[in-house]
């Protein structure tokens, strides 16, 4: 068993107790409505056989299972707005800049899919500390399962005919940007990761004092105790990583960002990929930028 390995099958063990779900995902579409450019599919996910799981998928125009596209897994940010969720895809958030993701996405030819995570949009009616406690005390542990319905939501899209299964990407904003990198560096059918203002280091958070500036979500026990941000970014190698950054965000401090590129920069040269990573930052804090945008948009040409 190589090291990769070795620690995906530790990161595993402590994201908790995962109910066992024999049958694959499933979904019930619920309507269709039609855009300029794209169709937007609201669909019933059966995910993880104890909640149901609400998802929005767009597919381009002139997308069918005769020329499979591209896909990215959206994932949604926190900032305390459970209402939001998946909405975010089409919708933005303060954080993001317009147009939003979902629209460019698709004029970019790209499939996209978003899930509402535990607690969010339409799984708002049980609180993300309620969950918390209530998965601790059966040996679960909340991000765990928030990670768990990311990998079989790619599992669902990767049932559709019209999908390339060689060219999936993840990316997202704060909470969507830690989703992005953790589901990532797990699961090796994601081939480019985008993540957007939260590459953070754990010890250098820890020295910063700046814990509460993520919520619960964020904490996975005994974690710290065996491994690092940048180890588990490192899982990602060889395959293509760009990471934004502001250096005023107190949820990235800026020497634990240092830290990370650093890591980073010497694994992706021994696999001699060292143009599959890349961190980009700004003088900003916790919010996209035009910069940001450009960039990522650079990126996502090359899924």
């Amino acid at each position: 068993m190589s090291k990769g390995e070795v620690l995906r099958n530790l990161l595993w063990e402590l994201l908790g107790e995962i109910p066992p779900v024999e049958s694959k995902p499933s979904g019930i579409l619920q309507k269709t409505i039609v855009h300029d450019g794209f169709r937007q599919e609201e669909w019933i996910l059966d995910l993880n056989g104890e909640q149901e799981v609400p998802a929005t998928l767009l597919i381009p125009n002139g997308i069918d299972e005769l020329s499979p596209t591209p896909a990215i897994i959206y994932n949604h940010a926190h900032g305390s707005r459970y209402d939001i969720g998946r909405k975010e895809v089409l919708e933005g958030r303060p954080a993001l800049l317009q147009p939003h993701w979902g629209g460019i996405l698709c004029d970019m030819g790209i499939i996209v899919l978003c899930i509402d995570m535990w607690a969010f949009g339409g799984r708002a009616n049980e609180t993300e500390s309620s969950l918390f406690k209530r998965m601790l005390w059966a040996g679960q542990v909340l991000w765990g399962r928030m990670v768990f319905d990311n990998v079989r939501a790619l599992d669902w899209l990767l049932s559709r005919p019209e999908v390339d299964a060689q060219r999936i990407g993840t990316m997202g904003i704060s909470l969507g940007s830690t989703m992005a990198w953790w589901h990532a560096a797990l699961d090796e059918r994601i081939k480019l990761c985008i993540d957007i203002c939260c590459l953070t280091d754990f010890d250098s958070l820890v020295a910063n004092g700046n814990l509460d500036g993520h919520s619960i979500y964020y904490y996975v026990p005994k974690l710290r105790l065996h491994t690092t941000t940048a180890e588990i970014n490192a899982l990602i190698a060889p395959r293509m990583h760009l990471s934004c950054a502001g250096l005023h965000d107190i949820l990235t401090p800026p020497e634990g960002l240092d830290i990370i590129d650093s890591h980073l920069k010497k694994t992706y040269a021994e696999y001699g990929a060292d143009d599959s990573w890349h961190l980009y930052r700004e003088e900003v804090g916790h919010l996209e930028t035009e910069g940001m945008r450009k960039i990522c948009v650079e990126w996502l040409a090359k899924l």
